[in-house]
């Protein structure tokens, strides 16, 4: 590698050490990087993934570490490129709601998806917008947006009301049923009757 590629490669991983960030989609790169030719963009990330300066994770998507050592969270938000937040299935069973196995994790977004990143299967379940875009019950927890584990049984009980939850002791239901109604989801006083 000449001189002149060197002191442009270093710069520009500085440039993506400074964000702080470990993920990009190429879009961000280009502008991060000046690059406004797509040849020129796909040209360069291709040579730095084959010299193993950042790893590819997805279609248009890269890593400055493999993805594998990435929070598996933080990609699948990452891949979908919109507002998003971890809940259902992923949240419940985490929280000890749910106890069966899970073996892809669930996501809410503005459009219905499945996919797989960084050796992860990933579930994106559709919301309408008057929905998603309100934040209550959702937290930012190491800069992923995750749901409460009211939020998540209200979300889970709007995609599937008769949804089962091994674990109703575990839920706080009157909080759900305050949530539901900020949220403007149906409520079906059959769901907050608590196992004796």
């Amino acid at each position: 590698m000449s001189t002149g590629k060197r002191n442009i490669t270093q710069r520009r991983f500085a440039e993506l050490a400074r964000l702080g960030e470990q993920v990009f989609h190429a879009g961000d790169l280009a502008v991060l990087w000046r690059i406004s030719k797509p040849n020129t963009l796909y040209t360069t990330l291709k040579r730095y993934t084959d010299a193993g300066l950042l790893f590819r994770v997805f279609k248009g998507l890269y890593s400055i570490k493999p993805p594998k050592e990435i929070d598996p969270l933080l990609l699948g938000i990452k891949v979908l490129h919109r507002f998003a937040y971890v809940s259902t299935e992923t949240v419940l069973a985490r929280h000890g709601i749910i106890l069966q196995d899970i073996h892809y994790i669930t996501i809410i977004s503005s459009l219905s998806k499945r996919f797989k990143a960084g050796g992860n299967d990933f579930r994106c379940r559709r919301l309408t917008d008057r929905f998603l875009y309100q934040k209550i019950g959702i937290e930012v927890l190491g800069g992923i947006n995750r749901a409460t584990p009211e939020r998540a049984v209200a979300d889970m009980l709007h995609f599937q009301p008769n949804y089962h939850l091994d674990n109703r002791k575990a839920v706080d239901w009157p909080s759900v049923k305050k949530l539901q109604l900020r949220l403007g989801y149906k409520s079906r006083s059959q769901n907050y009757v608590t196992a004796k």
